[in-house]
C-alpha cells in the first residue's frame, strides 16, 4: 500500500496530488480525451467477440442486456465485440455488420444499456482480410498482398486475392460509413481494430503486405491504410468525438510489424490527434493475446503483458494509453496507472467470468483478484488449440446474454463441442444466405 502514496502524475491523468491512498481512490480517478470527453474510471473492457447477431449480421437484444450488465458492474469504458464493416466478409458467424441504419433501434437501445451508469460504450470497427475460416468464407477473401497462412493454417485459410487500389478505397469509405451509424445510434465513441491480424494489422506487416504501391513497401506506405481510416472516420464524426485504435505492440513474426514500427505508427496517429491508443500484441499464428503463454515469468507476475512496450512509447506519445492482456487483480491494476504507464487497464476474460470486478474494487476491495484461471481439459492435444478458452469464455457471454449468471464450472470440453457445433453450422447457413442473395 505505501507504493500507492507516491502517485506518478502524467499529462492525461486526472489525478489529485495527494489523494489516492488506496488501490480504489486510483481507479476510480477520471480521464480526460483530447476531443473533451472523459471516461469515469480506469477500468475498460477490451473488446471479445460476442457472436450474438443474427445469422444475416444483424444486432439482437442480447447484446442490449449483456452490455447493460457490464455497465451496471461498473466498467467505466466498454468496448463492443469487433462489428464488421462488410457484410460479405465477417470474421466468424454471427458477427453484426454495420453497413447502413436499417438496425438503428436496437443499436439505439444497445447504446443506452451499455452507457445507462454514466460510463462510455464504443463500437469496434473491423474487417477481417484474409482472417476468415475457409468454412465460412464464400468468396475470395482479401488481404493487402496474396501470402498465405502458415503450414499450420493454411488448411483452415483461403489464400487470400489482393486488394485493388478501387476496393481499399471502398473499405475505407466502409469504417467512416459505420462510425457515422454508430455516433447516429448514440455509441459515445469507436475504435479501429488494427491489431491481432486482421485487415488493418495485414497492411501494417511487412510479411502480409508486400505490395509494390503506395499501399506498401516502406512503413510510411504500409500505415497510410489506417491512417486514412482514422481521417475518414474523423471527418464523418468530428473533433469531439471519441476515436482510438487497438494496435500491436509486435507481430512476433519473422518479417512482420516490429516493436519499432508499432511506436512509430502509434505517434504518427497520436499527432493526428487519435483520443487513445489500446496495446496488444500478436495475430492467429502467434497469439499473444491469448494468454501468458510463452511470456517471460516476470511479466507473468506483474500480469500486465504489454506494459514493457507501454513505458517506450510513453516516452512518444501523451496521448491516454490502455494496457490489456494479463491483469487479475486490483494490486497490479492499480499500480500499472499509479506508475503512469497506462490511464486504463484493460479487462477482457475477467469480466466474462465476474462482470462486476470493477464495481467490487471500486467499493474498496483492495484484496480482489479475479477468479479467472487457465481452463484446462487434461488432453493435451485439445489443450493446446487456440479456440479451446476462448469457446469456453464465449459461452459465458452467451449466457448472460441471456440474462443468466456466468457458470465458473461449466464443462471446457462441453463449451468446445458447443461452440464448434454452433460455429459449424453457421457458417453453413451463412455461406448458403449469401449465396442466395
Amino acid at each position: 500500500m505505501d507504493s500507492l502514496t507516491n502517485i506518478k502524475l502524467n499529462s492525461t491523468a486526472n489525478f489529485v496530488p495527494g489523494g489516492p491512498v488506496s488501490y480504489a481512490d486510483t481507479l476510480n480517478q477520471s480521464l480526460s480525451l483530447p476531443c473533451g470527453e472523459s471516461i469515469p474510471n480506469r477500468f475498460g473492457k477490451s473488446a471479445m467477440s460476442e457472436a450474438l447477431g443474427t445469422i444475416d449480421n444483424h444486432a439482437t437484444p442480447a447484446l442490449e442486456t449483456l452490455y447493460g450488465r457490464w455497465s451496471d458492474g461498473g466498467t467505466g469504458l466498454l468496448i463492443t465485440g469487433n462489428i464488421m464493416v462488410d457484410r460479405h466478409h465477417t470474421g466468424e458467424p454471427n458477427n453484426v455488420v454495420l453497413e447502413n441504419e436499417n438496425d438503428l433501434p436496437l443499436l439505439t437501445r444497445w447504446a443506452e444499456a451499455g452507457k445507462r451508469q454514466g460510463n462510455q460504450i464504443w463500437v469496434q470497427l473491423n474487417h477481417p482480410g484474409k482472417q476468415i475460416p475457409r468454412m465460412l468464407a464464400s468468396g475470395d477473401t482479401l488481404a493487402p498482398s496474396a501470402v498465405p497462412f502458415g503450414k499450420e493454417l493454411k488448411s483452415a485459410f483461403k489464400t487470400p486475392r489482393a486488394l485493388t487500389e478501387e476496393e481499399i478505397r471502398d473499405i475505407i469509405k466502409r469504417f467512416a460509413t459505420s462510425a457515422a451509424i454508430a455516433k447516429k445510434a448514440g455509441f459515445t465513441g469507436v475504435q479501429i481494430h488494427g491489431a491481432h491480424g486482421y485487415l488493418v494489422s495485414q497492411f501494417l506487416s511487412g510479411h502480409h503486405n508486400q505490395r509494390d504501391d503506395q499501399w506498401g513497401g516502406s512503413l510510411e506506405n504500409r500505415m497510410r491504410f489506417p491512417l486514412e481510416i482514422y481521417r475518414a472516420i474523423r471527418k464523418a464524426v468530428g473533433d469531439d468525438y471519441p476515436v482510438s485504435i487497438k494496435l500491436n505492440s509486435a507481430d512476433f513474426q519473422r518479417g512482420g510489424f516490429t516493436e519499432e514500427e508499432s511506436m512509430t505508427v502509434a505517434q504518427t496517429l497520436a499527432e493526428e490527434g487519435l483520443d487513445l491508443l489500446e496495446i496488444s500484441g500478436g495475430n492467429y499464428e502467434n497469439p499473444a493475446m491469448a494468454g501468458a503463454k510463452g511470456v517471460r515469468e516476470s511479466t507473468a507476475t506483474r500480469e500486465a503483458y504489454f506494459l514493457d512496450y507501454a513505458n517506450k512509447i510513453r516516452e512518444r506519445v501523451s496521448i491516454p494509453l490502455m494496457v490489456t492482456g494479463g491483469f487479475r487483480s486490483a494490486k497490479a491494476m492499480a499500480e500499472a496507472v499509479e506508475s503512469g504507464a497506462t490511464d486504463i487497464v484493460g479487462i477482457a476474460r475477467p469480466l466474462a467470468v465476474e462482470p462486476d470486478l470493477p464495481k467490487r474494487i471500486l467499493a474498496g476491495q483492495d484484496g480482489v483478484v479475479s477468479r479467472v484461471t487457465p481452463r484446462k481439459t487434461g488432453i493435451k492435444v485439445i489443450d493446446e488449440m487456440a479456440m479451446m478458452e476462448v469457446s469456453w469464455f464465449s459461452r459465458q457471454l452467451h449466457r448472460m446474454g441471456k440474462g443468466q449468471d456466468p457458470k465458473p464450472d461449466e464443462s471446457v470440453l462441453l463449451s468446445l463441442f458447443k461452440v464448434i457445433t454452433s460455429m459449424g453450422l453457421g457458417s453453413f447457413r451463412t455461406r448458403r444466405l449469401r449465396a442466395n442473395v
